[in-house]
């Protein structure tokens, strides 16, 4: 039987053991898989577009373990009653090819997602970080916030959104967990003084929400809002005074912010910082930017961590998602009347 995690049970997981203590657990297998990156399948993320959003299918594979992730992303979807993301996912076992863990995971994903940018942050974020500032108050911020608290100790906040009524959301969400937040009426007010600065907006377009003028030396941008092709949210001249860092630079080329400049831009994948093969930060006064667009080796470390932290409990239910014949190849018999079913 292949075992699954289920929205009530991703729930009850998540209240059981805490957001914080979820991401910091991931951020520790993130840590070590993207130290053995070289070891993993890589391939752009498939992609179906259509004008109001995008599905996209996201594999990959260490060799003994497949994973893939099914996820949407539709701007429109809250004015009309739905999400903007969600998401399943699925572990496979390589010897065989049997799916043997299945996870819904628009829950996992927002964590996952808080997980890469707090794992990041901590490597190029300056260690004296103390604030952030949140460009984008939606459903990834809260995650986003307790992630940057998990890794660099943050809690003061400073947010603006073009929707009030995400802010005080926000304010009412994370304002019990003990941050001290500021809400702000404009972008160059919530950046003001922040050491970090995170943008995660939804509309799908060429935006600008972060301008060059905005950004002072030394802050790390978090820049995870752009994550299809036509969608950004960085003035191209930050990019050009900055370090760039990219999980997999030729799915970014196509999604990132660095879709706006040359070819021939220079980046660095984050897994080279990992293995000690780049230096990361080297100064205070260094702008360092995540172009992050969200990449399968992610949902990878997120599918373990979920079954590994849910094993062996009534988290996990086993489902018959595989036909299993007495014969197997006789896959016929199962469908004769006299033939039990497995």
């Amino acid at each position: 039987m292949t075992q699954f995690v289920g929205v009530r049970n991703m729930v009850r997981w998540i209240q059981h053991d805490g957001v914080e203590a979820i991401i910091r657990e991931m951020m520790g297998e993130l840590d070590r898989d993207f130290g053995r990156w070289q070891s993993f399948e890589k391939i752009p993320r498939l992609a179906s577009h259509s004008p109001i959003g995008v599905i996209e299918l996201m594999p990959t594979s260490d060799g003994e373990q497949y994973s893939f992730k099914y996820v949407n992303g539709h701007p429109s979807n809250p004015a009309r009653g739905f999400q903007t993301v969600t998401a399943f996912g699925a572990l496979a076992d390589v010897d065989n090819g049997y799916p043997v863990f299945v996870a819904e995971m628009t829950l996992l994903t927002a964590l996952r997602t808080a997980a890469i940018s707090a794992l990041v942050a901590k490597y190029l974020g300056r260690p004296d970080s103390r604030s952030m500032a949140m460009i984008g108050s939606g459903s990834q911020a809260e995650f986003q916030a307790l992630g940057m608290r998990a890794a660099l100790g943050i809690e003061n906040l400073t947010i603006y959104d073009v929707d009030p009524n995400a802010m005080e959301k926000f304010r009412r969400n994370m304002e019990p967990l003990g941050f001290t937040i500021t809400i702000c009426g404009s972008a160059d007010e919530a950046i003001l003084g922040a050491d970090v600065v995170t943008t995660c907006t939804a509309d799908k377009q060429l935006a600008t929400v972060l301008h060059d003028h905005q950004v002072a030396p030394g802050v790390h941008i978090n820049a995870i809002g752009g994550d299809c092709p036509g969608k950004t949210e960085l003035d191209s001249a930050i990019l050009d005074r900055a370090s760039v860092f990219v999980e997999f630079e030729e799915q970014t080329r196509i999604e990132g912010e660095i879709q706006q400049v040359a070819a021939d831009f220079p980046v660095t994948e984050f897994w080279e910082v990992v293995a000690g093969k780049h230096p990361g930060r080297t100064s205070a006064e260094e702008i360092t930017v995540f172009d992050s667009v969200g990449f399968a080796i992610s949902d990878f470390a997120a599918l373990k961590v979920c079954r590994r932290m849910t094993d062996d409990s009534d988290l996990q239910d086993a489902i018959d998602l595989i036909a299993n014949p007495d014969d197997p190849k006789d896959l016929f018999a199962m469908t004769l009347v006299s033939s039990p079913v497995h």
